[in-house]
């Protein structure tokens, strides 16, 4: 059968995305030499919010249960987080591929005012990362001092180059792959890390590549599901959370804006997939993070993303094994207190 360009085209990108996910198989095991110690199972991290949105604190282990599959889960771990005294990393991600060169001027001169408030005193270890046509680049060591980041952001957007964007189907599919891939490399970056690390990416986020004149055949789903579970697993080992910050806002209210919300449901089989499956808000919400496109009050924004770090709670339990390799998972967390909502990681494919 013949293939049209833009079919050509996505068997390519995730032909890309096979490789590069086969390329990041573990070899052969290695005998240990000792016991290695007991696995907690799955690590959530867990923010309660009242209708306010302001995190809720002083919750007790009996107030909160677990459901997978709607089945109840035994808690092996819980605790309380103060944020003030955890392990966290923050990563803010300027997207030069994505946004326009007079939207990235706007969110410097945000991201500024979120840096120099308080006198420059941020409450975590933050590192800045931009993303551009050429890869990303990330702070060599990350800081609590807003003052000398937010010197450092100016330095490096002088040298800032955007994408040369080919027109059409073609550039959306090249900005999907660069942006993506960025992920995964900046997913990579964070593994080694010991606590959490919070992922803000300042982005009207990559395209969507998905409609009723997109289709992929079963080759390209399957190439595509393997992608959904390898990023979903890598961002719940590292303990991401992501968080998409629209610099719009509300100024393009249209498709874009709430179409991604049609694919927020976790994916079960290769034959549900979409490429809409891995659009940045999708994953930042299904990471426990949020997708924050109601105002372009990046400042704003992006100070409500780090009051979710105030205060949370740290739960585990042991997962039961799938029937098979990449079954999926969804996970809720019920709150016995009235008028209290939970937000935490949507789900996990289970592992061979």
């Amino acid at each position: 059968m013949r293939m049209n360009a833009p079919r050509c085209l996505f068997f390519s990108v995730f032909l890309l995305f096979a490789v590069g996910a086969s390329a990041q198989q573990p070899g052969p095991p290695v005998a240990p030499t000792s016991a290695p110690p007991a696995s907690p199972g799955i690590v959530l991290d867990v923010v309660v919010t009242a209708k306010s949105g302001v995190p809720e604190s002083g919750l007790q282990q009996q107030d909160f249960t677990l459901l997978d599959n709607k089945v109840p889960q035994p808690l092996t771990q819980f605790q309380a987080v103060d944020g003030r005294l955890a392990p966290i990393e923050v990563l803010l991600v300027i997207d030069a591929v994505n946004a326009s060169y007079e939207n990235i001027a706007y969110e410097r001169d945000q991201l500024d005012k979120f840096l120099r408030a308080d006198n420059g005193r941020l409450a975590h270890q933050a590192s800045l990362v931009i993303l551009t046509d050429t890869g990303v680049q990330v702070q060599e060591a990350a800081s609590s001092d807003g003052n000398a980041m937010s010197a450092l952001l100016e330095k490096d957007l002088i040298a800032l180059r955007t994408l040369r964007r080919s027109a059409g189907f073609y550039g959306a599919a090249e900005r999907f792959e660069l942006s993506v891939n960025a992920l995964r490399d900046l997913i990579k970056r964070a593994a080694p890390q010991s606590g959490r690390t919070i992922m803000v990416w300042i982005s009207p986020g990559w395209p969507l590549l998905s409609g009723p004149n997109v289709q992929l055949d079963g080759k390209e789903r399957e190439h595509l599901f393997s992608e959904i579970v390898a990023l979903s697993t890598a961002l719940r080992q590292s303990r991401i959370t992501l968080y998409s910050v629209d610099p719009l806002g509300t100024a393009d209210i249209g498709t874009r804006t709430f179409y991604w919300q049609d694919f927020v449901k976790g994916v079960t089989t290769p034959n549900q997939v979409q490429v809409g499956n891995l659009a940045l808000p999708v994953l930042a919400t299904q990471s426990g993070g949020a997708a924050l496109n109601s105002s372009n009050d990046i400042t704003a924004q992006l100070q409500k993303c780090m009051a979710d770090l105030g205060s949370y709670y740290q739960m585990a339990f042991q997962p039961s094994a799938g029937a098979q390799p990449r079954e999926y998972h969804h996970l809720e967390v019920h709150i016995a207190k009235p008028g209290l909502s939970a937000r935490t990681l949507q789900g996990y494919y289970s592992q061979p």
